[in-house]
């Protein structure tokens, strides 16, 4: 079942409920209203037959006769009465004597003074009567006719409305839930209108404070991540591909020239030399890639642990300087720490030690002397970690990109590399809910920032 019948079958059912509700009340009050008010009517017709009887004189026969010759004699107020002693002073029509009256009737109606009540369609009241000190018990009962009629086709009257709302009800909101629904349908069209190949498409936002307009939004932020998607990945991709022909190419080339005649031992070697180089890079390169996906899985799927970070930095720098043994990497702290907490923070080892490598290489592979100095600070609720070089720096329209995958320099002639390492440094610190910024200066180096959440270790072991 689609919404629109949804909505519409449920506000439908709820609105019949409460309209069908609604007329029940207004009939049964009516009714009980005919029948009350009735009820004071044989009363005071009761009364009123009552007095000419006694006051006015008007003899029995007299009244009897009106009784009779009314045109309406079988629902005419048929009136009786009786002394305290059950002896009958007065009928309207013994012959008919519509209310079968028992001396239990008389004696309740003396214990009660007044009562009610229905006999099959007729409405009885028994009262007592004072005259002259003197009292009376008064049983008057009728068929309220006119009454009936009018609650019957008030009844037929009530239906037919149901019936007439309802079906004005299901009309009109058949067409309100579709037009309060055109806008969802507009988006469902305009999605479908959506492949990869025109991620651009966004869909129209009419009003931005409604359900429908917050769900467009959403639409339209789900496919601003998906074209960043596939656009990352279509960069990847020619990246990639770019990255791995080269070195694959000049091996082949070498090898192939190496194969064309003989040479010497020495030529070999530099053959083998070269294509070592080459292998190695491909390796490297290899590996950021794999580090790289890593660092792109959900953070659900990375198993984390509370590491201290001085601890990861010592590791990062050992695995540094075992492959290049002309760098040179001071780690210093700024300030005494008093508490492990302070400096520790909740990580994925291996990656946090990657991003540690990488800005250490980094940083010495562009600066003359090869050093970098890693300082370690904290404040009250962060890890600050500094990556800091004399190197040559970065031009400042550059530095926007630079956490670009593949991206390289002005300074890529300064030194080899695949522009991998700080795109999956940025990556790996977003996924430790951390931040990481740079400030560089040309010709006097560049200084990365590493700010994270530190915690508190007694939480967590």
């Amino acid at each position: 079942m689609k919404i629109r019948a949804k909505l519409l079958l449920l506000f439908l059912t709820l609105f019949g409920a409460l309209l069908l509700a609604f007329a029940v009340f207004i009939y049964i009050s009516t009714a009980q209203s005919r029948k009350d008010q009735y009820y004071k009517h044989l009363k005071r017709e009761a009364i009123t037959k009552a007095n000419l009887l006694f006051d006015a004189k008007v003899p029995p026969t007299v009244l009897q006769l009106i009784y009779k010759n009314s045109l309406n004699s079988l629902f005419e107020e048929e009136v009786a009465v009786y002394d305290t002693s059950f002896n009958l002073l007065y009928h309207d029509a013994v012959q008919i004597d519509k209310v079968k009256e028992t001396r239990q009737m008389i004696n309740q109606i003396i214990l009660q003074k007044e009562i009610t009540f229905e006999q099959g369609s007729l409405q009885v009241v028994g009262l007592l009567y004072l005259h002259k000190g003197r009292t009376y018990v008064i049983t008057a009962a009728a068929n309220d006719k006119y009454g009936l009629t009018r609650l019957e086709e008030f009844k037929y009257t009530l239906i037919i409305s149901f019936i007439i709302i309802i079906s004005l009800t299901i009309a009109a909101g058949y067409y309100f839930v579709g037009k309060a629904l055109n806008p969802v349908a507009e988006i469902v069209d305009k999605v479908e209108e959506i492949t990869a190949t025109n991620l651009y498409k966004r869909v129209h936002v009419k009003n931005e404070r409604d359900e429908i307009g917050e769900l467009a939004t959403t639409f339209n932020n789900m496919l601003d991540r998906l074209e960043q998607s596939f656009d990352g990945q279509r960069s990847f991709v020619s990246n990639i591909s770019h990255e791995l022909r080269t070195p694959l190419a000049t091996i082949v080339g070498e090898l192939q020239l190496a194969l064309i005649r003989e040479r010497s031992v020495a030529e070999y070697k530099e053959v083998i030399r070269l294509s070592l180089s080459d292998a190695q890079r491909l390796v490297k390169l290899s590996n950021g890639l794999l580090d790289l996906a890593k660092a792109s899985y959900d953070q659900t799927t990375v198993s984390m642990k509370v590491l201290r970070t001085d601890e990861l930095l010592m590791d990062a720098r050992e695995a540094v300087l075992k492959g290049f043994e002309d760098y040179k990497i001071d780690i210093v702290f700024d300030k005494e720490i008093d508490d492990d907490s302070e400096i520790s923070v909740r990580g994925n080892e291996y990656l946090l030690k990657v991003a540690f490598i990488n800005l250490m290489e980094n940083a010495c592979k562009f600066s003359a002397d090869h050093r970098c100095v890693v300082s370690i600070n904290f404040d009250q609720g962060s890890v600050i970690l500094g990556f800091k070089d004399s190197g040559i720096g970065i031009e400042q329209d550059e530095i926007d990109r630079i956490f670009s995958a593949f991206y390289r320099g002005k300074n890529k002639g300064f030194s080899a590399g695949n522009g991998i390492g700080l795109s999956l440094t940025e990556k790996i610190v977003g996924m430790h809910h951390g931040e990481i910024e740079v400030k560089s200066v040309v010709g006097a180096g560049s200084e990365f920032t590493i700010v994270m959440a530190h915690v508190m270790v007694s939480s967590d072991r």
